[in-house]
């Protein structure tokens, strides 16, 4: 290997040049960004004193547009264009701000339905959810079509015909397999397919949403967008019905800002993904004040939420009659419990200290 000179390693263009070689705003670099920026907002609102939400709807609009990149996306939004949108979303602010705390956001389960849950704990984990008043559910499907027709078949008998479903295939499909897969699961009435085949292909998802639109389905994807530019293509192809941020995927609440006055501009409601640790106490903040500053809409809106994980978290979330109901506590949420850390901490927290020994290591 060719010795490098030490004036050149501390040149910020060759820094530059190879980041990019991991990113630009994609990849390793994009999912830094997004932790470090994270942990800023988080700083921010405790310094402030108040929740992520509740920071954001109390910006002023000009200094909220300010943490937003409006590079690439100038095409589909200015900034003059995203000033308007905030400041429409002034009307009836303050009456939507009490209906988040008075009955929270909506929310769908995704722990009923995985992959690899026998009948009985397909039926058990439904029946209980629907006592707990939750109407929105979501399956996952694509591994087998008779075991998903058999599944689905068995979670409408369960939940009823009035309830929403959603199906999920975690991008199991080529493009005309999705739509054919999808045609013999329409009788099941779901309100979307997620993430039907590979993330970055637009132009699949764009003639996915196209041949299931007569059958009533959307196309739902965004968990895996990598930045911005992703999602504006996806809006302008009308490749998505259902806009699924992340508040870990993309560079942190400042490039999801763009994402949803984006959405908002294209009409296209947004429905989180909170399929992960600590993704359900992070987002809850983003599509409150989602609702309350920007779409002003909850016709077709829904957070995910997945019930595992969340004692690890000193804010957890709280889920009242299937909706999120606002945090009260300063920040983002994203802090974890020091024992959690301790324990979870690689190589020497006592998780991994069991899973090495074990592996023998």
């Amino acid at each position: 290997m060719q010795k490098m000179d030490s004036r050149a390693v501390d040149s910020p263009s060759l820094w530059e040049k190879a980041l990019k070689l991991i990113g630009p705003e994609k990849g390793a670099v994009h999912l830094a960004t997004a932790a470090v920026l994270n942990a800023v907002w988080d700083l921010w609102a405790k310094q402030e004193g108040k929740p992520l939400w509740k920071l954001l709807v109390d910006m002023d609009p000009r200094m909220l547009l300010s943490c937003i990149d409006f590079r690439y996306i100038t095409d589909v939004l200015t900034e003059e264009e995203a000033y308007e949108i905030l400041q429409k979303g002034q009307v009836g602010k303050k009456e939507r701000e009490e209906q988040m705390q008075t009955q929270g956001y909506p929310a769908y389960t995704t722990s009923c339905a995985w992959l690899g849950y026998t009948d009985t704990r397909l039926t058990q984990l439904c029946s209980e959810a629907l006592k707990d008043g939750w109407t929105r559910f979501k399956v996952k499907v694509g591994a087998d079509l008779q075991d998903d027709i058999r599944r689905c078949r068995l979670i409408r008998n369960v939940i009823g015909p009035e309830k929403t479903l959603m199906m999920d295939a975690n991008q199991r499909w080529d493009v005309p397999e999705a739509v054919e897969w999808m045609a013999k699961l329409a009788e099941f009435k779901p309100l979307w397919i997620e993430e039907p085949t590979c993330p970055d292909d637009i132009l699949g998802h764009a003639a996915i949403s196209k041949a299931l639109a007569p059958l009533g389905i959307g196309v739902a994807t965004g968990e895996q967008c990598h930045n911005r530019v992703i999602f504006k293509q996806l809006l302008q192809a009308k490749a998505l019905q259902f806009l699924q941020i992340d508040s870990c995927r993309l560079g942190s609440v400042n490039e999801n800002l763009s994402v949803l006055l984006m959405a908002k501009k294209f009409g296209v409601p947004v429905c989180p993904h909170a399929g992960g640790v600590g993704l359900c106490e992070l987002v809850q903040h983003l599509i409150i004040f989602d609702f309350i500053s920007v779409s002003a809409s909850l016709k077709d809106r829904m957070c995910e939420y997945v019930d595992h994980l969340h004692e690890h978290f000193k804010y957890p979330v709280v889920i009242r009659k299937a909706c999120y109901m606002p945090p009260k506590d300063a920040g983002y949420s994203t802090e974890m419990k020091e024992e959690s850390v301790r324990q979870h901490q690689y190589p020497d927290g006592e998780v991994w200290k069991e899973l090495l020994a074990a592996q023998g290591n």
